[in-house]
C-alpha cells in the first residue's frame, strides 16, 4: 500500500534533501529542519522516519554538521 506523503513531511523532505546534496548542514539550517518539522505542531509518522534517517546521516557523517558561515 503506498501512502500519500503529507504536505509537511514533503516541505521537510525538500529541506533535507537540500543537506543531502550538499554532504553538510549548518546549524541554521538544521534548525530550520526541526522548526519545519515542529511547524503543525504535530509529527506525523512520515515526518518522524525522515528525521530519524536524516539524524543516522548525520551520526553516521553522510551530512557534516558545520558552523554558521
Amino acid at each position: 500500500i503506498k501512502m500519500k506523503i503529507s504536505n509537511e513531511a514533503n516541505k521537510l523532505r525538500h529541506i533535507i534533501e537540500k543537506a543531502m546534496d550538499d554532504h553538510k548542514i549548518t546549524k541554521s539550517e538544521y534548525d530550520k529542519i526541526i522548526h519545519q518539522a515542529l511547524d503543525d505542531g504535530n509529527i506525523d509518522r512520515q515526518e518522524l522516519v525522515l528525521l530519524r534517517e536524516f539524524q543516522e546521516m548525520i551520526a553516521n557523517k553522510t551530512i557534516k554538521l558545520v558552523p554558521d558561515k
